[in-house]
């Protein structure tokens, strides 16, 4: 083993003595203002976390905020394009109603001048007939009694 060297000089043990007690203090104290400083730089760090975590959430909250504002304009938006679609499709519906109605009507009177047409020409028909079924029928008296003489002759 090694043995440590004495000095002769009891004035330089003494120094020695002293400056190696003032570095155990000044280690100590620069430990400590380590320590101190690594404290302050975790609460500073702490400070700006939470300040970004507020931010973040008060950002998350904006947003949320923006996107029930969408939410509720585009409900709206939604409902007036509902009511405008059923606005256009009731007055169609009048207007299909009321063309239905007149087109009726004008059924209504074409069938009666068809009507009154049909009649007048079933009159008309009905007097020119009778001249027809006298003009039809004498002939065919003629051929019923030219067949009895046909027989006759045939006889």
């Amino acid at each position: 083993m090694a043995t440590t060297r004495k000095p002769k000089n009891p004035e330089l043990a003494a120094a020695a003595a002293h400056l190696a007690d003032a570095a155990h203090h000044v280690r100590q104290a620069v430990s400590q203002k380590i320590d101190q400083f690594g404290e302050a730089a975790a609460l500073e760090l702490d400070k700006a976390r939470q300040a970004a975590l507020a931010k973040s959430g008060q950002a998350s909250r904006q947003f949320d905020s923006l996107m029930n504002k969408a939410r509720q304009q585009l409900g709206k938006a939604t409902a007036a394009a509902k009511q405008s679609l059923h606005k256009a499709v009731r007055e169609s519906e009048k207007k299909l109603a009321a063309m239905d109605k007149a087109v009726q009507a004008d059924l209504k009177q074409l069938q009666r001048a068809g009507q009154s047409r049909i009649a007048a020409v079933k009159s008309a028909a009905t007097k020119a007939a009778p001249k027809k079924v006298a003009a039809k029928a004498a002939p065919k008296k003629a051929a019923a009694k030219k067949a009895p003489a046909k027989q006759a002759a045939a006889r």
